[in-house]
């Protein structure tokens, strides 16, 4: 009699443990964070990156937009255009004055200008930088105003017959890249925050997505605003033989611009696809997507599932 009853024991042991290891080893929950991270990791290495892209292009716009407002040597050197005016050619010049280093000086003038942002500097060439003006909002350059006003009492220079439709130009354009630039940094600079927030959802996707493309945009155009404003400036005077003026353009500026340019569009086409890519913690928990995650078990939950089966056949087979 206790040999018979040896087997119903087995089986119902082997049974009972079967359980115990189904109660043991739940199925994973959307709600577990180790899902949750496994399945939007690659979402979250794209906001990652954005939000790197964002962090870039708001410190070169930072440079852009304090560039040329002191006359130190890194400030300085970051500029959109500088004339130079040492070997300018009067129209008229009274004969008392004395010759000095440059024929601008001799005029009463600098022998450059340069145009930043927020104001310009002059100085000399054998004395750098010796002014800058008071930064200013919506600041554009007026080289007739300035020029006019510190030559000598009696000595004149030839200027372009038509520099107040260039002057008019030159203001409106000066006017909204100010505007332009200044709001695209306080896009990208906020975005670099609230990026994570696409993390859950697409619709936030879509929302930051329409941000980035304004923030584009604003930084797109401010820069072809700078370069077209800073060749045509350039093209306009040293097209003037009677002026004899130089202008070159700043490279570090236009490098600056640029490469923010360029990392705030990356950024932008970055929000664009999450929009439609990459699994989303919504997805996983609406179960749109991400379900592969939910069906992955553990290992050691599947070496307890086998262990029942192997001892209910030992127990059948005894």
């Amino acid at each position: 009699m206790p040999l018979g009853s040896l087997p119903r024991f087995r089986r119902r042991q082997a049974t009972s443990s079967s359980d115990d290891h189904n109660k043991e080893s739940p199925r994973p929950s959307i709600e577990d964070p180790v899902i949750l991270k496994r399945g939007t990791r690659t979402r979250r290495n794209a906001i990652i990156v954005s939000c790197f892209c964002y962090l870039v292009a708001a410190v070169f716009l930072i440079l852009v937009e304090i560039g040329n407002t002191k006359g130190t040597r890194v400030l300085g050197d970051i500029y959109f255009f500088k004339l130079d005016l040492s070997d300018i050619l009067p129209q008229a010049a009274p004969t008392s004055l004395t010759l000095q280093n440059s024929i601008a000086r001799t005029l009463g003038l600098h022998d450059f200008y340069q145009v930043g942002l927020w104001n310009f500097c002059e100085g000399y060439e054998t004395d750098g930088i010796t002014y800058c003006s008071t930064p200013t909002n919506l600041y554009w350059f007026n080289p007739v105003e300035i020029l006019l006003s510190e030559l000598f009492a009696g000595a004149s220079i030839a200027l372009p017959s038509d520099v107040n439709d260039i002057l008019n130009i030159l203001r409106i354009a000066s006017n909204i890249m100010f505007g332009f630039f200044i709001t695209g940094l306080v896009l990208d600079f906020v975005l670099i925050f609230l990026t994570p927030i696409v993390l859950y959802s697409r619709w936030w996707s879509g929302f930051f997505g329409f941000v980035a493309l304004l923030a584009t945009l604003l930084v797109l155009i401010a820069t072809a605003l700078g370069t077209a404003m800073s060749l045509i400036f350039k093209y306009a005077l040293t097209s003037q033989t009677d002026l004899n003026v130089g202008a070159d353009v700043g490279t570090k500026m236009f490098a600056f611009m640029w490469i923010a340019t360029g990392f705030t569009l990356i950024a932008f086409i970055i929000h664009a696809s999450l929009c439609c890519c990459c699994t989303s913690r919504r997805d996983l928990r609406t179960g749109r997507k991400g379900g592969k995650y939910l069906s992955q078990a553990p290992a050691n939950e599947k070496k307890g599932v086998s262990l029942p089966n192997f001892g209910r056949k030992t127990a059948t087979s005894g």
